[in-house]
């Protein structure tokens, strides 16, 4: 009998759960969300919201008993490469993800219904674009109930991006701590005090802290608040238009002009992106991750050679620019997300099992390591043998480039600091990789001193 095995980021909603069945993944829809769910789909909200890129396809599991005999229904969700998580995300993708969502609650209430839910976690990227994943989030609109989900929007959403716009672009990270979303009373204490100018911030921060505060023992009062459908609408149309007003200060960062001021000549550049597409082409994966991407001029020739990729980079302005270019261009197959290598995203959550920590999702076929491992060896004291043991747990085959202390970008990282690294050289770089990898391949960039490897893991 095939194994079937809970999501275990799937047990807080009553109306269904997700669950693998061997390598499959299906979604169960229990009895008690019959009513909504025949709405959804009847109404033509589900086709509508799917014909839109808004909501993840998915299609009915004939004469499927499920896990038990709550089971109404089991449907297959289209499958998602690789799942990402708000505190992964740059601005411009949180903002995309409140934009999809504040779209998808407007179209479900033209077909009588609303969302229950506007939790971040509902919201992956797909094909290059934020789509709702959660099936079962919608519930029948009810005439003169207020949106249930406003306050999870505000937290999930609206906090972290006024954060980000008018405090510090690193604070969507408070939601690597707060997975329920930022509490507003914090929010309002890290904001400058000029947001309670802007109307829109004061209404739906300001204020909403206070009356949060207010009815905090008082649910039933709260919940007795009438609101039309007219004022809902318009609810939504404030926040589409405070959301929409967001932007980012172009605060310098460490990285985010990183390729203004490199090294490389012209032919070198072009040399190096040809022998990593050898390289590619050698391997031929389906998946690649390429970490410390910035604003993914390598990550590019992947996607080229149609692997799924992820781009992973520390510089949060670096990632926003590489998934503002990939939305321009209608790249589907490139996911930027920020991650420090050094401090990789961990498993939190119920149980630490709630949201997958980076080396529990789905792992590529191919790794790159492209002007890196001097970072990682320098910048942060990591010995070679460290770095090609995490390495090599993620992918069998590995495309990295060792930038020698001759280097000026590694002259820079020693202007600072005692240069105690005498281990810093070739020939170690070559045997401590080679106790896990076999080096396949190694060419020298033109007009420099650094290489590029290909290696396959022992």
């Amino acid at each position: 009998m095939t194994p079937k095995k809970i999501v275990e980021s799937s047990f807080r909603d009553p109306s269904g759960f997700l669950f693998y069945e061997g390598e499959k993944l299906l979604r169960q829809v229990n009895q008690c969300y019959q009513e909504d769910y025949d709405h959804l789909t009847r109404s033509g909200l589900f086709d509508k919201l799917c014909n839109k890129g808004l909501l993840i396809p998915h299609k009915e599991v004939d004469n499927h008993k499920g896990l038990d005999s709550e089971t109404y229904k089991v449907i297959e969700p289209e499958k998602i490469s690789f799942i990402s998580y708000p505190y992964e995300w740059s601005f411009s993708q949180l903002k995309d993800a409140a934009l999809t969502t504040l779209e998808i609650q407007k179209i479900a209430m033209e077909h009588g219904m609303t969302l229950k839910d506007a939790s971040t976690y509902n919201i992956q990227f797909h094909k290059g674009k934020p789509v709702l994943i959660d099936t079962l989030s919608f519930k029948i609109y009810q005439e003169g109930k207020p949106w249930e989900a406003y306050r999870q929007f505000c937290q999930h959403f609206l906090a972290p991006l006024a954060l980000m716009s008018h405090t510090d672009i690193r604070l969507n990270q408070l939601l690597k701590i707060y997975l329920d979303g930022i509490p507003l009373d914090l929010v309002c204490k890290l904001l400058p005090i000029k947001t309670k100018l802007n109307f829109s911030l004061l209404m739906h921060l300001h204020l909403h802290a206070k009356a949060q505060q207010k009815y905090e023992h008082k649910g039933s009062a709260a919940r007795d608040i009438k609101i039309t459908k007219s004022n809902q609408i318009a609810l939504i149309q404030s926040l589409r238009s405070t959301v929409k007003n967001f932007r980012i200060n172009r605060q310098k960062t460490e990285w985010g002009d990183y390729y203004t001021f490199t090294n490389y000549s012209d032919r070198s550049f072009i040399n190096k992106k040809e022998i990593i597409s050898g390289f590619v082409e050698s391997i031929n994966p389906y998946t690649v991750w390429d970490l410390g991407a910035n604003t993914g001029e390598f990550t590019q020739i992947g996607s080229q050679h149609g692997a799924e990729c992820v781009a992973f980079d520390i510089d949060p302005l670096a990632v926003d620019s590489n998934y503002n270019y990939i939305r321009k261009q209608h790249i589907e197959n490139v996911l930027p997300l920020v991650m420090d290598l050094t401090n990789p995203t961990p498993s939190i959550g119920w149980n630490n099992e709630e949201r997958m920590g980076f080396k529990l999702r789905s792992l590529p076929d191919a790794v790159f390591a492209l002007a890196l491992i001097h970072h990682l060896a320098i910048s942060n004291n990591l010995p070679f043998e460290k770095i090609a043991r995490f390495l090599s747990e993620l992918s069998k085959n590995l495309i990295i480039e060792f930038v020698p202390k001759s280097d000026s970008q590694v002259k820079k990282l020693l202007i600072s600091r005692k240069d105690i690294f005498k281990d810093y050289k070739e020939e170690t770089f070559d045997r401590e990789f080679e106790v896990f990898y076999n080096i396949r391949a190694k060419e020298k960039v033109i007009d420099s001193e650094r290489i590029i490897y290909r290696m396959e893991r022992k």
